[in-house]
């Protein structure tokens, strides 16, 4: 199955994501901010991201700046979230986005289609 990264700054997010999405059959790793991300995607390239916009330390928009930078990274689908009706990005057909509060079947879906 599909290894996805979850992004977020938020403990209970990441914890109820992870436990969501494991029993749906995907290995899920997390990481509490989009530096943390990076490193963990350095090492271990998971299939698909789904991050928060607005983290400390790291945004998810500074996240997705540093991996489409990286020529061996640009290419790995990233959901970005965000409960703004805006998202300053640049089009980008790796990137989809979401609006928060999103719900768990509409993240399943974001996901199949990534990661097809």
């Amino acid at each position: 199955m599909k290894t996805i990264l979850v992004v977020d700054d938020e403990f209970d997010i990441l914890t109820v994501w992870r436990l969501l999405l494991e029993r749906h059959g995907y290995t899920v790793m997390t990481a509490s901010n989009g530096a943390a991300a990076l490193e963990q995607i350095r090492r271990t390239r998971p299939d698909v991201i789904v991050s928060d916009c607005m983290m400390p330390v790291m945004s998810g928009l500074l996240l997705c700046a540093a991996l489409y930078a990286d020529p061996a990274l640009r290419d790995i689908p990233i959901i970005l979230c965000s409960a703004a009706s805006d998202i300053p990005v640049q089009p980008n057909p790796t990137i989809a986005y979401a609006r928060k509060p999103l719900s768990f079947d509409a993240l399943l879906a974001m996901l199949e289609r990534m990661s097809a």
